[in-house]
C-alpha cells in the first residue's frame, strides 16, 4: 500500500517496503519564541530558510504550521504555504486545528498535500474528512475521539478503524490515510512507549495502511532526551512507522540505519551517499 504526495516540483511515495520519509517538524512555533515573534509581526520570509534547510537535512516532506497566540491562521497560513512552495517543491503537510485555515491553504496548495490532522471526535471527522475528499488530499488520522487518548492498545486500533472507514466511506481511499498511533511521555506514563509500539503492529497487521508519529513526546522531561528519541525511532520504525515527524538534522542518521538494517536500502546506497556528503 503506498501513499502518493505531491508538490510543485517533487512526488514522494511513502510504502512499507519503501525507504522511511522524513517529515520535518521545524516550521512549528511551539516552543519557538523566535519564530512565533516573526509570524506575529507576518514575517513570512523566514519560513523560506526554514525550509530549505530542513530540505538539506534530509526531510522530504515539510510540516507548515503557523499556530500561534495573536495570529490569524485563516490569513497567515495560505500565505505561508504560497511561500514555502514558492521556495522549495516538495509535498507539504499543512497542520491546522482551524477549519478555515486549512481550507484556505488547500485553496492555493499546488499538488496533492497532507492534511495533519483528523482524530476520531465525531465533529472533527465531519469537519476534516470532507476537505480531503473535495481538494484529494491525504490525511493523518490520531487513535483519539470524544474519550480522549485510550491507555489499551486495542482501543487506539478501533479508533483507527473508524477513522479509514468513515474515509472509504467519502470516497478517500485507504492508501491516502496515515494513522497516528500517539506517542505519550514515558517519565509520567512507563508503559506509553510499550503501548504505542503495540499499537502500531496492530495498525499494520489488522489495517495495512502507512503510519505517520510525533514521537518526540516520549522523551519530554528527561535528560538527554536526543538519545531516548534516537532509540524510539528504530523501534517505532521497525513497528510499522513509515513516515515519522521529526527534526531532520537529529533523525537522519538514526532513521537510514534503521532502514539499512531492515533491507530497506539496498547495497547501503542511501547511508553511503549520506556519509560522504555530510562527513567528508
Amino acid at each position: 500500500m503506498e501513499t502518493t504526495l505531491k508538490g510543485t516540483e517533487v512526488t514522494v511515495r511513502i510504502g512499507p517496503e519503501l525507504p522511511t520519509v522524513i517529515i520535518g517538524e521545524k516550521i512549528n512555533p511551539t516552543g519557538r519564541k523566535w519564530l512565533t515573534k516573526k509570524l506575529t509581526e507576518g514575517n513570512l520570509e523566514i519560513l523560506r530558510g526554514e525550509a530549505t534547510q530542513q530540505l538539506e537535512d534530509g526531510a522530504a516532506v515539510l510540516d507548515v504550521n503557523v499556530g500561534a497566540a495573536s495570529v490569524n491562521e485563516a490569513d497567515l497560513l495560505p500565505r505561508a504555504v504560497k511561500i514555502i512552495q514558492d521556495t522549495v517543491g516538495v509535498p507539504l503537510c499543512i497542520d491546522t486545528a482551524d477549519k478555515v485555515a486549512l481550507e484556505a491553504a488547500l485553496k492555493v496548495y499546488q499538488g496533492k498535500p497532507l492534511i495533519n490532522s483528523v482524530n476520531g471526535e465525531e465533529k472533527n471527522l465531519e469537519v476534516v474528512l470532507p476537505l480531503v475528499a473535495e481538494y484529494g488530499a491525504a490525511v493523518i488520522g490520531l487513535t483519539m475521539d470524544d474519550d480522549g487518548i485510550p491507555k489499551q492498545a486495542e482501543k487506539r486500533l478501533e479508533i483507527a478503524e473508524k477513522i479509514v472507514q468513515r474515509a472509504e466511506s467519502l470516497g478517500i481511499p485507504r492508501e491516502d490515510v496515515l494513522i497516528d498511533c500517539l506517542a505519550l511521555t514515558v517519565s509520567a506514563e512507563p508503559d506509553a512507549a510499550l503501548i504505542t509500539l503495540e499499537t502500531i503492529e496492530l495498525v499494520r497487521k489488522e489495517l495495512g495502511v502507512n503510519q505517520a508519529l510525533g514521537h518526540s513526546n516520549v522523551s519530554f522531561g528527561l535528560p538527554d532526551r536526543e538519545v531516548i528519541n534516537r532509540v524510539a525511532l528504530g523501534m517505532v520504525i521497525r513497528a510499522g512507522v513509515n513516515a515519522p515527524i521529526v527534526n531532520a538534522a537529529e533523525a537522519k542518521q538514526s532513521i537510514l540505519a534503521a532502514d539499512l538494517l531492515l533491507g530497506r536500502d539496498q547495497y547501503a546506497m542511501n547511508y553511503i551517499k549520506y556519509y560522504r556528503a555530510h562527513k567528508q
